[in-house]
């Protein structure tokens, strides 16, 4: 039996359309199923070869309201093919406005052994799917060339021919078609009519797996993100802690420069810290990470991490839930 490929749909742009197919933005997310958007590529069969294609609608969403279970709904089913003897690789169809955080949450979840032989490839558009210049159907064609290329491992993101980490990936744009980016690292590789041309090493995680089940049927641990800037106080710290609504369990702030926080906002993080809330500083600058030394974050009150403040609260939750 020929090995195969499986699309998921998360919805987002990629399965958009709009009234008018020459707006590219006044469009509404989610109305096309993965099916149908597959049935759109005729360039498919020749990536494919003899291996057989499979789909699966895992929810029909706007990205930007992805819950935490949409999360976890498609880390069961990606888990669920992965797993399975037959699949070769798995290719996710998914908004671009939060892109980067379901990959970045996929590479700490899934079990290194899935994705020491099959990548995960997530894939987007910037255009609806019936825009007179659609972008998904040469993404999703990417990105099954990547998955089938037989080198790829671990979670990846393609979008308008390039290659990218879930580590490091940003969306940095919000109309160009190349609209993400991953900073300093660069793209893993690139894909030039079909053939996939590696830049870097593939990403590949070491440890442990996180131990999935502390997320399933409970709450997860509440992290918010906060910015300091010029003139912010502490104002939005206190209230978060005076709200009864569910317990606060960690903060990322998103620092000025090399993760430092405005004076007043400080203040009130230390006295987070004196109720058992986790303080996380990133810095809110495009390139480059929080750089340790003398000068520490905060004269080393808070930790810091080198993530995107995004990807950051992913982290930040996870670590609280492995603890509780």
């Amino acid at each position: 039996m020929a090995k195969e490929i499986v699309f998921l749909g998360m919805g987002g742009t990629i399965a958009g359309t709009a009234q008018n197919a020459g707006d590219n933005v006044g469009y509404t997310a989610a109305q096309v199923g993965v099916r149908q958007l597959l049935l759109a590529l005729p360039g498919l069969q020749a990536v494919l070869g003899a291996r057989q294609l499979r789909s699966e609608q895992v929810c029909q969403i706007d990205s930007k309201d992805l819950a935490h279970s949409d999360w976890l709904a498609l880390l069961e089913r990606l888990m669920h093919y992965l797993s399975s003897p037959d699949v070769s690789a798995v290719v996710v169809t998914h908004g671009t406005d939060t892109l980067d955080e379901t990959a970045f949450f996929l590479s700490r979840t899934l079990p290194a052994h899935l994705l020491a032989h099959k990548p995960v490839v997530l894939t987007c558009a910037m255009r609806p799917a019936n825009s007179l210049a659609p972008d998904g159907p040469g993404n999703m064609v990417d990105a099954a060339s990547v998955a089938l290329c037989g080198t790829a491992r671990g979670v990846l993101v393609v979008c308008a021919g390039k290659v990218h980490s879930a580590a490091h990936v940003q969306k940095v744009h919000p109309y160009r078609l190349d609209a993400f980016d991953s900073g300093e690292a660069g793209p893993v590789a690139l894909v030039e009519e079909g053939r996939v041309r590696l830049l870097s090493c593939w990403p590949q995680r070491e440890g442990l797996a996180f131990p999935v089940a502390l997320l399933q049927g409970r709450p997860w641990p509440r992290v918010e993100l906060l910015l300091s800037h010029a003139g912010a106080s502490g104002a939005l710290v206190r209230a978060l802690l005076h709200d009864s609504a569910q317990p606060l369990h960690g903060l990322v702030v998103a620092g000025t420069g090399n993760g430092t926080v405005h004076k007043d906002m400080e203040a009130a993080l230390l006295e987070a810290m004196a109720q058992g809330v986790r303080v996380l500083c990133v810095s809110r600058c495009a390139y480059g990470q929080v750089v340790g030394g003398s000068a520490a974050v905060c004269s080393g009150a808070f930790a810091s991490a080198a993530l995107s403040a995004v990807k950051a609260r992913i982290a930040l939750m996870l670590e609280i839930a492995a603890e509780q």
